[in-house]
């Protein structure tokens, strides 16, 4: 059935490239690696310590791959504007995705970030994508993970991501979606353990998240088993093997709005390299379950992002 979505919306679907596609990933790769690395060697960033803005989230925000954290993005300090770009990739079994965009880390107070993504819909609709934009915004509004070290009181922050689905009647909508827009709002704490395992400094965080997204928002928003803000769980956790290297897990679950097809959690084990402020490189493996009309759906998570 979903193969004939083109042919039964009864009109052409227009593409609108955008700076990341296909031709330009490698050139972008290499420019945020190269730039991030002479950075590394010329520039001062800061006094923030190092992985204090975290590595960004697939919507952009400061935090793990999938799981925003209270951290800020960047590395500017009290007095100071940090900003970062990044470029993720997953292969997933019978998807693709590309999350691209930049982030603004503001007197490490709050953020402002952006975000394009892209699902290759692969064998399901051949020859097609889902393209979604992301706007965040996130406020810090107490404590500091790292430095508060004399309790458990943790970094809380808030965050709203705005999304807007560009390819909406595409495929969304024909499952069933209601919209293609929505706004997540979420709540996240995050506490940062120096010596906290064996003499490793240890990270923990938990969001919670008020949603209505489909994966992510990329099958729309809503749905005709649910239409209404669902409030769902998210949480990470990681460990520095040393000062340049995490170690760590995460979990998202979901809202499940579709009665075509299942929505799962997400789950994925990540290592994260950091050599310095300007750099950071992750890898994971994720388990992503239920895509559209494919199962047991895994996927090879790579990121590079780079930040002063």
């Amino acid at each position: 059935m979903l193969v004939n979505y083109r042919r039964e919306l009864g009109k052409p679907v227009h593409r609108i490239k955008f700076w990341y596609g296909y031709p330009l990933t490698p050139r972008l790769l290499f420019l945020l690696v190269f730039w991030s690395v002479l950075l590394g060697g010329t520039a001062h960033a800061g006094g923030r310590i190092l992985a204090t803005g975290g590595v960004t989230e697939i919507e952009g925000a400061a935090g793990g791959g999938i799981v925003p954290w209270a951290l800020i993005s960047g590395y500017g300090t009290r007095d100071e504007i940090g900003a970062t770009a990044f470029y993720t990739h997953l292969d997933i079994k019978d998807f693709r995705l590309q999350s691209a965009g930049v982030g603004v880390g503001i007197y490490d107070r709050g953020e402002i970030t952006f975000a394009r993504q892209k699902l290759g819909l692969g064998t399901t609709v051949p020859g097609e994508s889902i393209e979604q934009d992301v706007v965040g915004i996130k406020l810090k509004l107490t404590g500091d993970a790292v430095f508060d070290q004399d309790g458990w009181l943790p970094q809380l922050a808030l965050g709203v991501q705005y999304k807007r689905n560009r390819d909406f009647d595409l495929v969304p909508k024909l499952l069933g979606a209601k919209h293609g827009t929505g706004a997540d709002v979420y709540l996240s704490a995050t506490k940062v353990f120096l010596a906290g395992v064996a003499g490793r400094n240890l990270l923990l965080n938990g969001t919670l998240r008020a949603t209505k997204a489909n994966q992510l928002g990329l099958l729309g928003f809503g749905g005709d088993k649910n239409d209404s803000y669902r409030a769902r769980f998210e949480g990470s956790a990681a460990v520095f093997l040393n000062d340049a290297l995490a170690l760590g897990v995460e979990y998202r679950a979901k809202p499940d709005n579709l009665s075509v097809f299942r929505e799962d959690r997400f789950l994925d084990v990540f290592l994260a390299y950091l050599p310095n402020k300007h750099l950071a490189l992750t890898a994971a493996y994720a388990r992503l379950g239920t895509i559209a009309d494919k199962n047991d759906q895994n996927a090879v998570y790579l990121s590079v992002q780079s930040g002063f």
